[in-house]
């Protein structure tokens, strides 16, 4: 399913526009897609390979979530399970949250998102001044210990109190990797002329890799798929645990991922994170949220074995802004994490150590 509006297209709920002059675009969900791809030389200089980062923080909502909010609201209203004036309730880590906010405002509908403890203050007053609503769970599910289980609970809850109320559920919409397939994964390919070794991509509701994997097999590609994921999390067999940031991993097997088989999967921890997020920035100048940082991470540890000249492309996820106050604060990792200021330095000199060939 794409993820672009044709430039003459009417929002649900707010008249027919008229023709569009070239250059100009009708409407934000038209601005979602088409990001750059990025080659990265100064990231691990001596790795021998070709490094390519999908920059999908430069959406209009500032994450790759953009893709599948436009396209489960726009599957929602054309099998009419959503009309102008309905109510979304959706539960999301963050970014989808974000971004459900942006689209439910563009097409008329209310939205009321079920976040968690863990979310960024940054993300939660986005979402409000998008005109979203926020409920907060703050106590984990008394049966699991899980938040993402009581965020589903309040969900249920909401949908009984909310006459008409939809939930689109991310975890389980086709709509979410069909997104990637159609978008994401279909610009990386032309772009790379359908030539690449390794694909990389961060996993919670798993839609990105999913998606990019449905690509690959239905273009015949060869490319690996590797999916990063944080220690803590159940996906593709882990064992549950804390995860002290947000938006990386899942406290639940989601439907999305029993359909997809990354050829490999590599579990990263909060520090992990924190390491390849601050290289990347220092490195690059892109300043990326924390799930993109566990890909750096996993990628400087994978490079000595991957074939000198391979190509790998990775997604940027999303934005560093709302991780300010976590991720890029010293203060914060030295509480949470209990690394200090020393203890990063060590750890990206060693990871970039990792990374040399020869």
């Amino acid at each position: 399913m794409s993820t672009h509006v044709a430039q003459s297209a009417p929002q649900p709920g707010f008249g027919t526009p008229g023709p569009v002059a070239p250059g100009i675009t009708l409407g934000i969900s038209a601005a979602v897609g088409h990001t750059p791809l990025i080659r990265l030389d100064h990231l691990f200089p001596s790795s021998g390979i070709e490094i390519l980062a999908k920059l999908e923080s430069v959406n209009p909502g500032g994450s790759t979530k953009d893709r599948p909010a436009l396209a489960m609201v726009r599957d929602a209203f054309e099998h009419g399970r959503l009309t102008v004036g309905g109510t979304v309730v959706e539960s999301s880590s963050g970014n989808l949250g974000v971004a459900l906010a942006r689209v439910c405002a563009t097409y008329g509908v209310r939205f009321v998102c079920v976040v968690d403890s863990r979310t960024n203050a940054t993300t939660v007053a986005t979402i409000r001044a998008l005109g979203g609503e926020v409920e907060m769970v703050s106590e984990p599910d008394p049966e699991t210990g899980d938040l993402l289980t009581a965020r589903f609970r309040r969900v249920e809850q909401l949908l009984e109190q909310l006459p008409g109320a939809v939930n689109l559920y991310q975890y389980g919409n086709a709509a979410n990797p069909g997104a990637h397939a159609a978008g994401t994964m279909a610009e990386i390919a032309e772009a790379t002329d359908h030539r690449l070794d390794v694909l990389m991509a961060a996993v919670s509701t798993t839609g990105t890799i999913a998606g990019c994997t449905a690509y690959l097999r239905e273009h015949s590609m060869d490319t690996r798929t590797v999916a990063v994921d944080a220690e803590g999390s159940v996906l593709f067999g882990g064992t549950a645990a804390p995860r002290p940031l947000p938006g990386l991993g899942a406290g639940v097997v989601t439907d999305i991922s029993r359909t997809v088989d990354p050829d490999r999967v590599v579990r990263v921890s909060g520090l992990d994170c924190v390491v390849g997020a601050r290289l990347l920035a220092r490195r690059e100048g892109i300043l990326a949220g924390a799930s993109t940082g566990g890909i750096v991470h996993s990628l400087g540890s994978l490079i000595p074995e991957l074939a000198p000249g391979s190509r790998v492309a990775f997604i940027v996820h999303d934005g560093g802004v709302p991780y300010l106050d976590t991720v890029y604060d010293d203060a914060w990792v030295q509480q949470t994490l209990g690394a200090d200021a020393d203890a990063l330095v060590q750890a990206a000199a060693s990871l970039q150590t990792s990374a040399r060939r020869g």
